[in-house]
């Protein structure tokens, strides 16, 4: 049966989503289109490109996720050098080797750019700082002056991954000047309004499966904010929830499963293969779980 779907970011803990993708494959449901924000837009592209949930958890267990934490080489040693390099790069790290890896990933499937898959099949959650607003890639790349054909899937996948302050942020550069764009949780965390129509009723052209990497509202613990660092984070986090919690709340929430993973970190690039497998194995839980009960 084709179904759409909606993978939400997660840094990390995007490792849950392949347990998800691995239970979804097992009952026989075939994605249509899909969207998706930072891990889940890696997620995405790879089920588009043609890969099995199998064949994603090998692509993970055969690199070190700590390679993509490639620094800047400086010439000074000096302990305070990468917060120089921070301040005018805008990131810890570079992220062009989870751009190359992506490249790589996706060529191995004959997929360069996006008019190597099908029109409207894949869609990508990004964040413009330099002209305050969310992009969704590729279709608002023709306001860019772009051909959304010619653009690389694996760069837009690395703006909807590029963490801020962690990732240094992409520059889109085009005729009227250069675009920072960082990662697409800044402004949506889980796009499943992308296969809604705005008007009412909200219909659908296909059952719509969201996998997200949160509880849900009603189970979400209230956030603590005693200092000014607990309430940057809550300011934050409230950025990257609020928008989507709007549509979530009033009509989708019999169609998402949610998958609480409050306890890794989202840059926890070190994790260890125990809980890798602990974030694998809620996922596909989780989701056989909820399709136990799904009605479509």
């Amino acid at each position: 049966m084709y179904i759409d779907g909606v993978f939400s970011g997660g840094g990390i803990k995007g490792f849950a989503l392949i347990g998800a993708y691995k239970e979804i494959e097992k009952r026989g449901f075939t994605f249509k289109r899909l969207a998706g924000t930072s891990a889940g837009s890696i997620i995405a592209s790879f089920i588009i490109a043609g890969y099995t949930s199998d064949e994603i958890l090998e692509l993970m267990d055969e690199i070190d996720l700590k390679t993509f934490l490639d620094k800047r080489k400086s010439l000074l040693s000096l302990p305070f050098t990468e917060w120089i390099s921070l301040y005018w790069n805008l990131g810890l790290y570079r992220g062009v080797k989870l751009e190359e890896w992506l490249i790589s990933k996706l060529k191995a499937k004959g997929i360069s750019t996006f008019a190597d898959i099908p029109p409207g099949s894949l869609r990508v959650v990004a964040s413009d700082l330099t002209n305050g607003r969310l992009i969704v890639l590729p279709d608002d790349l023709v306001e860019y002056g772009i051909n959304p054909d010619s653009f690389s899937v694996a760069r837009a996948i690395r703006m909807s991954c590029s963490l801020p302050y962690f990732f240094e942020p992409v520059k889109l550069t085009t005729s009227s000047g250069v675009n920072i764009v960082c990662d697409g949780g800044v402004l949506s965390n889980f796009p499943i309004w992308l296969f809604y129509q705005s008007e009412k009723p909200y219909k659908i052209t296909r059952p719509v499966l969201g996998i997200k990497l949160s509880s849900s509202e009603k189970d979400r613990m209230k956030k603590k904010i005693t200092n000014a660092i607990d309430m940057y984070g809550a300011l934050f986090e409230t950025m990257k929830e609020a928008h989507d919690g709007r549509h979530i709340s009033s009509r989708h929430e019999k169609d998402i499963v949610f998958i609480p993973v409050d306890d890794i970190v989202t840059t926890e690039f070190e994790l260890n293969e125990q809980k890798k497998l602990a974030l694998i194995e809620l996922g596909r839980s989780r989701t056989n779980k909820f399709l136990n009960t799904w009605t479509y």
